[in-house]
């Protein structure tokens, strides 16, 4: 594992935010959704690819706060631009969980 100083990690700006649409990506060459994530007044509405078919459905993600890295370039996924890379960690299958507080926060939070 190589490691990184504070100042490097502070330039990966992760913001919490509010999914506030969700809609499966049958386009995408891997199981995914595509997500509208509301990241409060000083962000906006920023747009997302996730491969999070196995454990959530559309549906339930709606209202889900998770954690996303906003400040990298938008990336073209098939069809779709995707604006902020939504956060989450692999199960024992490999399947990704997201990430999120416990607690409602305010959109748009910095992790520090």
């Amino acid at each position: 594992m190589s490691t990184i100083s504070l100042d490097d990690f502070l330039k990966v700006d992760i913001r919490v935010g509010r999914i506030v649409r969700a809609e499966p990506y049958p386009e995408a060459r891997k199981p995914a959704f595509k997500l509208w994530v509301d990241f409060g007044p000083g962000l906006g509405e920023k747009k997302s690819s996730a491969q999070i078919t196995r454990h959530y459905t559309p549906e339930e993600l709606i209202g889900r706060q998770v954690l996303a890295v906003v400040n990298f370039p938008p990336r073209q996924i098939g069809r779709f631009m995707s604006e902020v890379l939504v956060l989450g960690v692999p199960d024992e299958d490999g399947e990704v969980v997201l990430v999120g507080p416990d607690v409602q926060v305010p959109p748009g939070g910095r992790l520090y």
